[in-house]
C-alpha cells in the first residue's frame, strides 16, 4: 500500500534538509546533506548553486529508499534568505550565488543611507549589505560583464525550485521583502528605490503566492530526481516563513528561537513604517507580515566562554542565585545589527572583582546573553504592553492562552532548565517550550499539500508546563548596567572595551 506524502526541501545556508510528512502530520523521514560556503575574498560568503541541486537530490533520493512505500504528491520548498542568484537566459546561474553574511555591499550604503526620507519609510527594515538590493548594487558597479549576461535574479530557493520545473522565474512576497527593493506600504518592489540606488529594474522577478503551484515536476527532473512526474511544486517561501507555518505560530505570540543566534519573531503584526530599522518586517507565507530581531551572539557567545574558560556546557547551566552580586558580561564577540548597531570585539566581562570565581564568571555569561535577548525583545512592536499583570506570577493561571503574553521558547539552546528560567525572569513573560522537531522543513512540505489544493495537520509536540517569571530582584538592576555599558562600546569608549577589568 502506498502512504501518499508531501516532499518538503529546506534549503539552508550551508547544508539542505528534506522530508517526508504525510496529511496527518506524521513526518516519516528526514535526511540532511551539506556544501561549503566560500570566502574568497575577506567578507565575502557565496556558493555555488549547483552544490544546492546536487546535494538536494542526494538528500530527496535517501528518502526515498528509507521509505519505500512513500507516494510523493507534492513538493513544497523554503529557503535561506537574503540570497542572490543572477542567473542568464537559460536559467544557469551567471557567478556565484551571494549570500546573507557577505559584506561586500558595504560601500554600497552610503547609496541607501543617502536615500529621501519617503523612501527609506517604505523599505521600513534596517539598512543591511547583505540583502540582495545593496549586493546587485554592487555587483551591477564591480562586475557589469556578470550583470549584462544577467536576465533577472533569483533568491536561492527560487533556482533550486527552477531545476525541478520550467516555469517563467519568480519569487514570493516573504524572499521578495527581505531585499531592500521591496515598497512595505505599496506591498510591492520599489522600482524607485531601485533605481535610486543603481539596481536594474529589469532584474527584479514577478511575484507568487507561497503556496500556489509554480508549475509540475519536468519529465527529465523527474527522472534526475526519482519523483513522480507532473506532481506540483510550490513557490515556496523564506526559511522563517517556513518555520511559522511548521510551528503553525499564533498571531501575536512571540516565538524565541534560540541556538547559534537567537530570533524573536512577532507575526500577525500591522506593516508600521514608523518602526524602521529597530526590527525587521517582512511578508510571510500567507497574507500576513511578522516583526523580527536578531541576536547574533547567542550560543555563539557561550561557546566562546565556555572554550575560554576551559569548562564544560552542564557548568554554564548550573543552577544558580539570581540576587547573588556578580560581574557584568557583554556577549558582543561578533558584531549585533539589531536593535542598533553594536561592532564586534568586544565580548567578555567587566566589574570583576578579587572575590570573584569561575561560577560568577559563567553565570555573568548566561545573564549577558539573556540581557542581549531583552534588548532585541524590548525593540519589537508591543513588546511590553501596558496591560501587564502586576503580580505576574500568581496572575496568569490563563496564561497559556494569552497570546500577548506567553512567549513560544524552541531551537536547541533552550534545552536547559537553568537557561529557560533565567529568560523568563529577565523578559518578565512565561515562556512555552514548544519541543517539535524539523518544524522549518515542515513548514516546507505543508506548502507542498497547499499547491495541490489540501493542508497537512500540524502535530503539537509534546506539551510542556509554562515556565513562569519569578520576581526579577536585581536583574532588572544589572540589566541597566549592561545598556550602560552597552551604550559605552557603542560610542567607542575604550572603558565599554572587552577586557577583564577590577572593580
Amino acid at each position: 500500500m502506498s502512504l501518499p506524502v508531501a516532499l518538503g526541501i529546506d534549503l539552508g545556508t550551508s547544508g539542505v534538509k528534506a522530508a517526508l510528512l504525510d496529511q496527518a502530520g506524521t513526518v516519516h523521514a528526514t535526511t540532511s546533506r551539506d556544501y561549503a560556503v566560500l570566502s574568497p575574498h575577506p567578507g565575502w560568503a557565496e556558493t555555488d548553486p549547483a552544490l544546492w541541486e546536487r546535494a538536494t537530490r542526494a538528500a530527496v533520493q535517501d528518502l526515498l529508499v528509507t521509505v519505500p512505500a512513500a507516494e510523493v504528491v507534492a513538493v513544497g520548498i523554503d529557503g535561506q534568505m537574503h540570497g542572490t542568484v543572477l542567473i542568464d537566459e537559460r536559467g544557469g546561474p551567471v557567478r556565484p550565488a551571494v549570500l546573507w553574511p557577505d559584506a561586500r555591499a558595504s560601500d554600497q550604503m552610503s547609496r541607501w543611507r543617502s536615500l529621501p526620507g519617503r523612501l527609506h519609510r517604505l523599505l521600513a527594515n534596517p539598512l543591511t549589505p547583505g540583502m540582495p538590493g545593496p549586493v546587485l548594487g554592487w555587483l551591477a558597479e564591480h562586475e557589469p560583464e556578470a550583470m549584462s549576461r544577467a536576465v533577472c535574479f533569483m533568491m536561492p530557493k527560487d533556482w533550486l525550485r527552477s531545476r525541478l520545473v520550467q516555469s517563467t522565474p519568480h519569487t514570493d512576497a516573504s524572499d521578495a521583502s527581505a531585499s531592500l527593493l521591496w515598497d512595505v506600504p505599496a506591498d510591492s518592489w520599489s522600482t524607485e528605490v531601485a533605481t535610486s540606488t543603481g539596481v536594474p529594474t529589469r532584474l527584479l522577478p514577478p511575484v507568487r503566492p507561497s503556496g500556489e503551484a509554480a508549475g509540475r515536476v519536468a519529465p527529465a527532473a523527474a527522472a534526475a530526481w526519482g519523483l513522480p512526474e507532473k506532481i506540483p511544486v510550490s513557490t515556496g517561501c523564506s526559511d522563517v516563513a517556513a518555520t511559522l507555518l511548521g510551528l503553525d505560530a499564533r498571531p501575536g505570540r512571540t516565538v524565541l528561537t534560540v541556538g547559534t543566534g537567537a530570533q524573536l519573531v512577532l507575526p500577525g503584526v500591522a506593516p508600521d513604517p514608523a518602526r524602521a530599522g529597530r526590527h525587521h518586517l517582512y511578508r510571510d507565507a500567507g497574507d500576513g507580515w511578522y516583526a523580527m530581531g536578531a541576536v547574533l551572539n547567542g550560543g555563539l557567545a557561550l561557546a566562546r566562554v565556555v572554550e575560554l574558560l576551559g569548562t564544560a556546557w552542564d557548568d554554564l547551566y548550573r543552577p544558580y542565585d539570581t540576587d547573588a552580586s556578580l560581574p557584568g558580561f557583554l556577549p558582543y564577540f561578533a558584531g549585533e545589527r539589531l536593535p542598533d548597531r553594536v561592532e564586534g570585539g568586544h565580548g567578555g566581562w567587566f566589574d570583576v572583582g578579587l572575590d570573584t570565581t569561575r561560577a560568577d564568571l559563567l553565570a555573568a555569561a548566561l545573564e549577558g546573553v539573556a540581557f542581549a535577548v531583552r534588548r532585541a525583545f524590548e525593540a519589537m512592536p508591543d513588546a511590553m504592553p501596558d496591560a501587564m499583570p502586576d503580580a505576574m506570577p500568581d496572575a496568569m493561571p490563563d496564561a497559556e492562552d494569552d497570546a500577548a503574553v506567553v512567549v513560544d521558547l524552541v531551537g536547541g539552546g533552550s534545552r536547559s532548565p537553568v537557561f529557560n528560567q533565567l529568560l523568563a525572569d529577565v523578559l518578565q513573560r512565561p515562556l512555552r517550550r514548544r519541543d517539535q522537531r524539523d518544524v522549518t522543513v515542515v513548514g516546507a512540505a505543508r506548502l507542498g499539500f497547499r499547491a495541490l489544493g489540501a493542508d497537512a495537520v500540524v502535530e503539537p509536540g509534546p506539551g510542556h508546563a509554562l515556565v513562569q517569571p519569578r520576581d526579577p530582584g536585581p536583574l532588572d538592576e544589572r540589566y541597566a548596567r549592561f545598556l550602560r555599558r552597552t551604550a559605552l562600546v557603542q560610542q567607542g569608549d575604550e572603558a565599554g572595551g572587552g577586557a577583564l577589568s577590577c572593580r
